[in-house]
């Protein structure tokens, strides 16, 4: 067994936290300054908490604009990550001024919301209305402060393309969802075979 603690360094080429805990979905999220300019970016800290009423939540790790903006609106969007749009969301990566839209950075259309004012990509085929819950900077167990926030949303809205739904139920592999994991260039996407069911003991 490879054994090290975290605060003496983990000894490899690349630290294996976030390669262990994986794959995660991708937060692909988007919002509006206080302005009017527009931000979309994606975090890998990213995950779904509760279901009713439903929160997602991710975690900015520095005070970034889509930090700022969300305390700023009280509002954001998530956005699904699939396969034919890997390229368009590694382009929102980059590091730009707040003024500058990702979302003509990467080619991609905004388009409006339903209950929130912050827009969607149009190019995904889920996405998220979100308003924000919490807002909660992270502490380490000696209770000092770190420079990370987890910001917590409930799902107001949601939208889903129609050919995902088959029977009544989410497609999950048909959206060609991207996710995190591995080094720190690793990618997954999840497919049909890779399906198996268990069902929960009575």
């Amino acid at each position: 067994m490879h054994y090290y603690e975290p605060r003496d360094g983990h000894g490899l080429r690349h630290d294996p936290f976030n390669a262990i805990v994986g794959p995660r979905p991708i937060g692909w999220i988007s919002t509006r300054g206080a302005a009017g300019a527009l931000n979309l970016a994606p975090y890998s800290f990213f995950n779904a908490f509760n279901y009713t009423p439903p929160i997602v939540g991710f975690a900015s790790i520095g005070q970034k604009d889509t930090l700022r903006n969300i305390e700023q609106t009280g509002e954001f969007a998530w956005n699904l990550v699939t396969a034919p749009l890997a390229q368009a969301m590694n382009q929102t990566c980059a590091p730009v001024p707040p003024e500058v839209s990702e979302f003509e950075l990467a080619g991609l259309t905004p388009v409006a919301s339903r209950v929130i004012s912050v827009p969607r990509v149009q190019e995904s085929p889920v996405s998220f209305e979100c308003r924000r819950t919490q807002i909660v900077q992270l502490q380490g167990a000696s209770g000092e402060k770190v420079a990370t926030w987890l910001v917590l949303g409930e799902v107001v809205a949601v939208h889903v393309a129609e050919s995902l739904i088959k029977d009544g139920v989410y497609d999950t592999a048909a959206a060609q969802p991207v996710v995190r994991g591995g080094g720190p260039a690793d990618y997954f996407t999840i497919d049909p075979q890779q399906l198996f069911r268990m069902f929960r003991p009575t």
